[in-house]
């Protein structure tokens, strides 16, 4: 009997551990749930050595050069440059309300200052500009930073002031002549560097019929076509847009802007 209750007793005095232990454990559950409630007075007070959360920093600029549409499918950019021209790019304009194409015009910044009312008539008709400097400078790639810099933000103040406040969203060297700090910096400025992958040759005195051939012999080249409004007597290329735009139509092209 007395082992028997030796070992009643033993399971009594166990069970009576286990018990006071679930209760202390069920105990603490309780006071670390509501602990979790209440406001953590040390989260509310900064450590003197503890800094502060960074901003996330911003995504980098994309300073490549672009040619691609931003119109899905099969289309063309067009691409205008080196106006505006009180004479030409009038007529420009026209033929491309004629057909409903917008385009892109690149300026240089003295033009756009001295004929401001022609660069608010381009963005009103829907078209959108782009930076082509100063004094067009085809070598300004061999000059320095402090040129370059220079050459693009000055034209991008004449050609925003011009236009009453429009953003100038592209940037294209003359002659293709840039260089890893102006495709940055013009980026940085808000400006796609702009590229082209169709010269139609009309600065270079052609006929209309040699610069009609040579787009449409180039432009499985790309979709960025490049045309003139500026330096120049440009009446071959005011008749080459009179006959392209609509042929260009007839081929299924659609029309859009650089992707920015």
């Amino acid at each position: 009997m007395a082992g028997r209750f030796g070992t009643g007793r033993r399971f009594g005095i166990e069970g009576g551990i286990i018990g006071v232990a679930t209760a202390a454990v069920a105990s603490l559950a309780v006071v670390g749930a509501f602990a979790l409630l209440q406001p953590s007075a040390e989260a509310d007070t900064v450590s003197p050595d503890r800094k502060p959360a960074q901003p996330p920093r911003s995504a980098p600029v994309d300073s490549s050069i672009v040619h691609a549409s931003d119109r899905p499918g099969h289309s063309l950019n067009i691409t205008i440059d080196d106006g505006p021209d009180p004479v030409w790019t009038p007529k420009v304009l026209e033929v491309l309300k004629e057909n409903g194409v917008k385009a892109t015009f690149c300026m240089i910044g003295p033009q756009a200052a001295a004929h401001p009312a022609l660069v608010k008539k381009v963005v009103a008709d829907g078209h959108k500009l782009c930076d082509h400097t100063v004094n067009h400078n085809t070598a300004m790639d061999h000059r320095s930073e402090d040129y370059q810099s220079r050459q693009i933000l000055d034209a991008q103040k004449m050609i925003e002031d011009a236009a009453g406040g429009a953003k100038v969203e592209y940037y294209r060297a003359p002659g293709g002549a840039f260089t890893p700090y102006s495709r940055k910096l013009a980026a940085e400025r808000g400006m796609r560097p702009l590229g082209w992958n169709v010269d139609s040759k009309d600065f270079e005195g052609g006929s209309v019929a040699q610069i009609e051939s040579t787009v449409r012999g180039e432009l499985r080249n790309g979709p960025t076509v490049l045309f003139h409004d500026g330096g120049g007597n440009r009446a071959r290329t005011v008749e080459s847009l009179r006959q392209l735009l609509p042929w260009m139509k007839q081929q299924g092209y659609g029309f859009g802007f650089p992707q920015r």
